[in-house]
C-alpha cells in the first residue's frame, strides 16, 4: 500500500465523483486532505466527514472550501487557506471540470456555452496550478484530469474535447518547466460511473451503457477509484521518475475508433 503520512493533498472538484473518489484514496494513504466544490455543499460535507473518520485522531482537520475556480483571485484564495489549514501544500490534483451532456455541433453551439467550457475546464486548471507552483517545494506533484476525448476528440462535444486536448499539452509544457522540483503528470479516463454520465447511461432504457460497454476492450464502465488509484500512484514517490506523461485509464477505449 502507498503511504502518504503527512502529505498535504488538495483535490479540486472534490465533493463527488472521481474527486471525492481520489480525497478518500488519500486519505486511506495517510495524506492530509482538503477539497474544493463550486456548488453541491451537502456532498462537500459528506466527503468532509469520512475524511474526518479515516484521520488519526487529533492529527488534522480536513477542509472543504467553496469557489468558482474560474476566477483567479479565488484561486489563489484557495491555495492561501489550504496551505494555511492543512499546514502546506505537497500535491495538487487538478479534477474540477464540466462534461455538458447535450450533443452540440460546432456551428450551433454558442458564444456561451463554448467560453463556460473553456473558463472551468482550462482557464481554471491555469489559475489553480500557477497559484499551487508558487507553494509547492522540492518533491511537489500536480496531477491533471483530462480525458480520452482529449487524443481522439469528441463529435458534438468539441468544446469539451477542446479544453481537455489543451490540458495535455499544458501537463507536457508545465513538465519541463517545472522540473527539476515539481512532478507534472496527467490521467485520461474515458467513460466513468459518475452523477456526471447518468442521463446518458440510462437512455434508451440503458441501450447507450451497454453500447459503450461494448466498445471498451476491458468490457465495463470505470468506477470513480479505477480512476483515483492511478492519481495517487503518481502523486507517490513510486513515480518520482515519471513526469510529462498522460496515462490512459480507460480501459483500452482510447485504442479503439
Amino acid at each position: 500500500m502507498i503511504d502518504l503520512t503527512g502529505t498535504h493533498v488538495l483535490v479540486t472538484g472534490g465533493s463527488r465523483g472521481i474527486g471525492a473518489a481520489t480525497a478518500l484514496a488519500f486519505a486511506r494513504a495517510g495524506a492530509r486532505v482538503g477539497i474544493t466544490y463550486r456548488q453541491r455543499r451537502d456532498d462537500a460535507d459528506g466527503v468532509l466527514e469520512r475524511l474526518r473518520a479515516l484521520a488519526a485522531p487529533g492529527s488534522y482537520e480536513p477542509v472543504a472550501i467553496q469557489a468558482d475556480l474560474a476566477d483567479r483571485a479565488a484561486c489563489d484564495a484557495v491555495i492561501q487557506e489550504v496551505v494555511r489549514a492543512l499546514g502546506g501544500l505537497d500535491v495538487l490534483v487538478a479534477n474540477a471540470g464540466i462534461w455538458p451532456a447535450d450533443e452540440v455541433a460546432v456551428r450551433n453551439m454558442t458564444d456561451e456555452r463554448w467560453s463556460r467550457t473553456l473558463a472551468v475546464n482550462l482557464n481554471a486548471v491555469f489559475f489553480t496550478c500557477r497559484a499551487a507552483l508558487r507553494r509547492l517545494g522540492s518533491g511537489g506533484k500536480i496531477v491533471i484530469v483530462s480525458s480520452t476525448a482529449g487524443q481522439r476528440g469528441e463529435a458534438f462535444h468539441g468544446d469539451y474535447a477542446a479544453t481537455k486536448g489543451a490540458l495535455i499539452a499544458f501537463v507536457k509544457s508545465l513538465a519541463v518547466e517545472a522540473a527539476p522540483d515539481v512532478t507534472v503528470n496527467a490521467v485520461a479516463p474515458g467513460w466513468v460511473d459518475t452523477e456526471m454520465c447518468t442521463d446518458t447511461f440510462e437512455r434508451d432504457g440503458g441501450q447507450v451503457r451497454r453500447t459503450i460497454e461494448a466498445g471498451i476492450p476491458l468490457g465495463r464502465v470505470a468506477s470513480p477509484s479505477d480512476i483515483a488509484g492511478p492519481i495517487v500512484f503518481l502523486s507517490s514517490d513510486l513515480a518520482r521518475h515519471i513526469t510529462g506523461e498522460v496515462l490512459n485509464v480507460n480501459g483500452g477505449a482510447v485504442l479503439c475508433g
